[in-house]
């Protein structure tokens, strides 16, 4: 009796350690790569002195959100030459000399940890830094810079495991650089190669041996490339790897690179396919598929559900970036929900649509711009916090985040703070445009001087 009882309360000793211990974070859009933070014991509202600030280390430039995983913070950056500077026009593509560099920061500290860095002159657009969060697995995490410097990196020390350039005659970088986010899946790397010859090894997207580097499949062909990242759901009884480029959106088999089916979309205005692709199993709608460009508009997908096949829902399009419909984003991944959609429209619009038709139900500026009103590429990007519910975190480019609510009767703002503040004026004005990573209950952000990490643990830990 007393050996059960003992095994009984190792048993429970383990149990509450498991459920006290917070998610990681390790890629982009996190664990389930889709954006939501389903760690319990979050604050509902801020306290009036703002979160409890547990570090601050300094970074230099980038867009790369951060990836969190076993105790690391893992982050991307740019540093220029001592004697060159960055254009004054940010749509200039000059040679800028400089540094590429992949950080590793303790989590609890902020301490650094290990830096890989290596030779990276940038001749791009918009050209503060990488673009990519790191996509971490295991022992290995996995990098993407903004010229193509693809890296498995060995954890523990930055050491090299292997390495590509991307960049090259038949897949030259593209204007806003390399910023589709790397995808682990199983014992590939899947990722954004942006060739137009799959036939001589040069595809749009590209498998990678996750272990050696080794091509495994390369498919599909498109230029410009876009910026949008793979990403992988279950439809139609088989998975389907998701691809949208400037012309199409693509379902292919994510073993052999196989396309199951493309359906037009397009020409995107400026190549900029770069929102992430949504899917949802509406209960009366079924399996869909949502795409939104910033000049192209939006099309949502319905997916057969006996075979992997795709048909149009509805597909909205406004006359202009200035005069939208439906919701024409840029950045932000909108969100799909209890049979509503909400996202951040290209003017900086927050709104909520009809999932089955595209309809407007309501929009605001509220959590965006404020009384600015519309403001081109305003950005925030929305993290559901739960499965399910009405409770959403928000970190808007102004470094701000956001408690609300969003239901289809309207924004409710619960309270709001200032975290970080905006450093970023490519765009005319300062912004934060990078996807903070959420995990063991505390927000870790950066901007072109630091990485923050604040604490939403509803206990003050």
């Amino acid at each position: 009796m007393r050996h059960r009882c003992g095994a009984l309360a190792v048993v429970t000793i383990l149990l509450l350690g498991s459920l006290a211990r917070g998610d990681d974070w390790p890629q982009w859009l996190g664990p389930k790569r889709d954006g939501v933070w389903r760690e319990s014991g979050l604050l509902e509202k801020f306290p009036p002195t703002g979160l409890k600030v547990l570090w601050r280390a300094p970074v230099a430039g980038g867009y790369a959100g951060p990836a969190v995983a076993d105790g690391r913070v893992f982050v991307t950056d740019h540093i220029l030459r001592q004697e060159v500077s960055r254009p004054r026009n940010p749509y200039d593509k000059i040679t800028q000399p400089g540094v590429e560099r992949v950080l590793c920061l303790d989590q609890s500290s902020g301490k650094v940890l290990w830096t890989h860095e290596y030779e990276c002159a940038y001749g791009l657009s918009f050209s503060a830094g990488p673009r990519t969060t790191p996509a971490v697995d295991g022992e290995r995490v996995y990098t993407l810079g903004a010229e193509g410097d693809l890296l498995c990196l060995k954890v523990l020390d930055g050491s090299v495991v292997w390495s590509k350039h991307l960049s090259g005659p038949k897949s030259p970088t593209p204007m806003w650089g390399f910023a589709a986010h790397p995808l682990v899946d199983g014992n590939k790397l899947i990722v954004l190669t942006c060739g137009n010859d799959p036939s001589d090894g040069h595809g749009l997207v590209t498998a990678f041996d996750k272990m050696t580097g080794n091509v495994i499949w390369t498919a599909l062909a498109a230029n410009p490339p876009g910026y949008c990242p793979p990403m992988i759901y279950t439809a139609g009884g088989v998975r389907q790897l998701i691809i949208w480029d400037p012309k199409a959106v693509h379902g292919l088999d994510p073993q052999t690179g196989k396309v199951y089916w493309s359906e037009p979309f397009g020409p995107v205005n400026n190549g900029v396919s770069i929102t992430t692709p949504r899917f949802v199993h509406d209960p009366n709608l079924g399996d869909l598929l949502m795409v939104s460009s910033a000049g192209e508009g939006a099309m949502v997908l319905k997916l057969d559900p006996s075979h992997p096949a795709a048909s149009i829902l509805w597909k909205r399009r406004g006359k202009s970036e200035r005069r939208t419909d439906a919701l024409h984003s840029l950045m932000s991944p909108p969100i799909l929900r209890d049979g509503h959609i909400y996202g951040v429209d290209i003017q900086g619009y927050l709104r909520c649509l009809d999932l089955k038709s595209g309809d407007r139900i309501w929009d605001t500026f509220a959590a965006t711009t404020g009384d600015a009103g519309p403001q081109s590429w305003a950005t925030a990007f929305l993290i559901p916090l739960g499965d399910s519910g009405n409770r959403y975190l928000i970190a808007n480019e102004h470094g701000d985040l956001i408690s609300a609510e969003l239901t289809p009767a309207g924004y409710k703002e619960i309270s709001r703070t200032h975290l970080l503040d905006p450093t970023n004026t490519d765009p005319g004005r300062p912004v934060l445009w990078s996807f903070p990573a959420l995990a063991h209950r505390c927000i870790f952000w950066r901007n072109d001087k630091e990485m923050v990490c604040a604490s939403m643990d509803a206990k003050g830990r």
